[in-house]
């Protein structure tokens, strides 16, 4: 049952990540994600439902436009099958443990009904869909829109406290919260601090990442946010090794944040315990 869920989660994430192309395309530029209908930017020519199909109509396309035969970027079929890959790996670690171990992780305590496991299942996954338009973006214009980070606040505090209440765990709707403001916080005050290393798009972002891991846990708070740092880190050094960045290059920090999260949501409290245990505390 657990295969059947996880396999139909995947192919509605292929849809999502169609969703998400139109997404990352026209919220950088203002435009309605809902009209007008999608079309060639090119020779303007609308887009048929029957050559929107996710990954299978670019393939029928051979990656180019039915009318005026402009090459399609290969970068939307990637990100139909990418958030169609991270859709079914949410619902199999929601559903079934951690990605490294097998083992139960913070997910566990709180998917022991149909209803939590179900609201629990739909914040992750709206976390991911925000997390692939996120690190998009953030990419090709150095931006995090607030159309798309702050109703992440309303959608995960939302989709999370009813989680919370009806497991009839309230400590986790606290931890969240202070999960929020913990790494709001502290992103804010090294904004302050370093105006051109921060802006405030990280800090509003850092308080949506801050709600999704301070409910799963403290390990997997404190791993989502050393491993952005780590991850950012690591790729800094390799553009500065590789001399494709110098000190004064602006690296977006998104893509490393929602990255670093993902590692303390999938691995977090893994790691947390195997720290603990390291150095004697459990």
């Amino acid at each position: 049952m657990t295969a059947i869920s996880v396999a139909t989660i995947g192919i509605l994430g292929l849809l999502v990540g169609s969703f998400l192309n139109v997404v990352i395309y026209r919220v950088p530029n203002g435009r309605s994600i809902v009209s007008p209908p999608s079309a060639c930017p090119r020779c303007a020519a609308e887009i048929m439902p029957y050559d929107n199909v996710p990954v299978l109509s670019w393939l029928a396309l051979r990656g180019r436009c039915r009318t005026c035969k402009t090459r399609i970027s290969a970068r939307y079929p990637l990100v139909e099958l990418g958030t169609a890959a991270f859709f079914a790996v949410v619902a199999w670690v929601v559903l079934w443990g951690d990605v490294s171990t097998g083992s139960a992780t913070g997910f566990g305590p709180l998917t022991r009904s149909f209803a939590v496991t179900g609201l629990v299942l739909l914040a992750f996954l709206y976390l991911a869909a925000v997390s692939v338009a996120l690190a998009l973006i953030d990419l090709d214009t150095h931006t995090l829109p607030n159309a798309i980070v702050l109703p992440s606040f309303v959608v995960g505090a939302v989709l999370l406290a009813a989680a919370g209440a009806i497991a009839g765990d309230y400590g986790v709707l606290l931890r969240a919260g202070i999960g929020a403001a913990a790494l709001g916080l502290a992103y804010f005050l090294m904004a302050v601090a370093y105006p051109g290393g921060m802006g405030l798009g990280d800090v509003k972002l850092a308080g949506v990442l801050g709600l999704f891991l301070g409910f799963l846990g403290w390990g997997p708070l404190a791993v989502g946010a050393f491993a952005a740092f780590l991850l950012g880190g690591l790729f800094g050094v390799a553009l500065l090794v590789t001399k494709r960045a110098n000190r004064k290059s602006g690296i977006p920090f998104g893509p490393w944040m929602l990255a670093g999260a993902w590692v303390g949501i999938f691995f977090g409290s893994g790691v947390w315990h195997g720290y603990l245990t390291l150095v004697g505390l459990a």
